[in-house]
């Protein structure tokens, strides 16, 4: 009998090989452990308002009014929003062809890009063109549409950093082109060595692989490191001398943690290295409101901004987005509220600023609280979470815990996160699905929990650490790999 074209056997190769760890074999048995009445802890993604952050009062009242513009008219609104909300929800309504319900252009709306631009120039000291922002539905959908355009067979190859987020891995795999790993260096706080770069890419090429393009993600996922100015540098550097497009996954740059690395943008560092590399180096820098201390995930807005792309490729770019017809106009409000917050004098200022504040001190205490956890375990070490919302312990698993993953059938950190939900209900993601050294095994959680209940969460994962080394150990003893 002949297969139909959507029975399994005949499905596009891509999407078979395509895997998505942080949605995969653990979150979906932690699923089917939440609907058999077990308390899950969902830390496997870095969801905030899933595990109890608060949205900012000031967005969600602007969007409210933008949602529901009859309320406008309404002579008692402004005993239930302040005069800036109000003001700034008429601004959007007034950007837009038809209010929310209409589509925008395909970039997004003139008006919010506008302000995206102002944000970067504010942010970076140097000029943004609208004109080379596009709004996206969440900075991934952004990513994949720039993948699209740069892979254009098997041969092409993207360099991404392993540990990575693996929205890139399945998206080159989805798009049939050739991941090129560089590692991190776990034991000098997942730093970049360039010459890590030069072996992947001589490598790669040996293989008759063109490299295209290199990733970024600073601050990083799921290793939480703030990269350097210097080591900004040497990627620009590294990318002018081989000809390659720097994607800067840049997220989480309000996720900051310490005092000693700030976040800089990628655009910035070219931008002070001056000609020629500033005028030839090709960036796309992107950013979403679903991070930080906004945690708008379920909103889907993002954007990217392209440095040095000719317009005849910014033209191609935007017949690509023209397909969608639109992004989500609710999250380009969203987006522009991030990139325009309220402003010192105005009504809603103060309360934007003590809960906005309030968010990042508690994720800094967290971070803390979630490392120092990690480091206090037998046979696991974490370094501190610089940025980001992840911690990314390594954990060393005794011969025999390896032995019985591979009686299970299992990767031996896949078996170690399974144990450690079905005991705890805390839902991990392996570090296998982010790619790790050879033996080498981690995991990767958010720092997300409620501040309250961090203490017991890492009591839990310690007592259930010290049952799982005490029954595969047999004083088996620790040594960093």
């Amino acid at each position: 009998m002949s297969l139909k074209a959507l029975d399994y056997e005949s499905l596009n190769e891509n999407v078979k090989n395509c895997q998505y760890a942080v949605r995969g074999e653990l979150y979906l048995r932690a699923s089917e452990l939440q609907k058999e009445g077990k308390k899950i802890i969902f830390t496997n993604v870095g969801n905030p308002h899933a595990l109890g952050q608060k949205p900012l009062t000031f967005p969600r009242q602007v969007v409210a009014l933008c949602q529901a513009p009859f309320l406008l008219d309404n002579p008692n609104v402004g005993m239930i929003f302040p005069a800036d909300a109000i003001a700034r929800a008429k601004h959007y309504l007034s950007l837009t062809s038809g209010g929310l319900g209409a589509y925008s252009d395909s970039r997004g709306l003139p008006g919010v890009r506008k302000e995206v631009a102002e944000f970067i120039q504010r942010r970076d000291g140097y000029p943004s063109d609208p004109e080379l922002i596009f709004l996206t539905d969440g900075a991934s959908k952004g990513v994949m549409q720039i993948l699209n355009c740069i892979i254009r067979n098997q041969k092409d190859g993207i360099l991404v950093p392993v540990p990575q987020y693996p929205l890139y891995s399945a998206t080159i795999s989805l798009l049939g082109g050739t991941l090129v790993p560089y590692y991190l260096e776990e034991t000098d706080n997942w730093g970049l060595d360039v010459n890590n770069l030069r072996q992947s890419v001589a490598q790669a090429r040996s293989q008759g692989i063109t490299v295209r393009a290199m990733v970024i993600i600073n601050p990083g996922n799921p290793t939480g490191q703030c990269l350097s100015v210097a080591n900004l540098r040497e990627i620009l550097k590294f990318c002018c001398d081989e000809r390659l497009v720097l994607l800067g996954d840049e997220v989480y740059q309000q996720n900051i943690y310490q005092d000693e690395r700030p976040f800089i943008s990628s655009k910035k560092v070219l931008m002070d290295m001056g000609a020629p590399l500033s005028k030839e180096v090709q960036l796309i820098s992107f950013h979403t409101v679903s991070k930080g201390y906004w945690g708008e995930c379920g909103q889907r807005g993002g954007y990217f901004e392209m440095t040095n792309i000719p317009p005849r490729t910014v033209e191609e770019i935007y017949k690509v987005a023209s397909i969608a017809l639109s992004p989500n106009v609710s999250a380009q409000i969203f987006m522009g509220l991030m990139v325009s917050p309220p402003k010192p004098g105005d009504i809603s200022y103060d309360q934007f600023v003590r809960e906005s504040k309030g968010i990042l001190e508690s994720l800094r205490r967290r971070a803390r609280i979630m490392t120092d956890g990690f480091n206090s375990c037998k046979n696991v070490v974490c370094n501190f979470t610089e940025g980001a919302m992840y911690s990314f312990p390594q954990i060393k698993l005794p011969p025999k815990a390896i032995q019985a993953a591979k009686q299970a059938g299992k990767v031996p950190d896949v078996f170690y996160c399974l144990k450690l939900l079905e005991a705890t209900g805390i839902s991990t993601v392996p570090g296998s699905g982010f790619g790790q050294k050879e033996g080498v095994f981690h995991l990767r959680t958010t720092i997300l929990p409620a501040e309250e209940e961090m203490l017991e969460i890492m009591e839990s994962f310690k007592k259930f650490n010290d049952e799982f080394m005490s029954q595969y150990g047999d004083n088996f003893g620790y040594s960093r790999m």
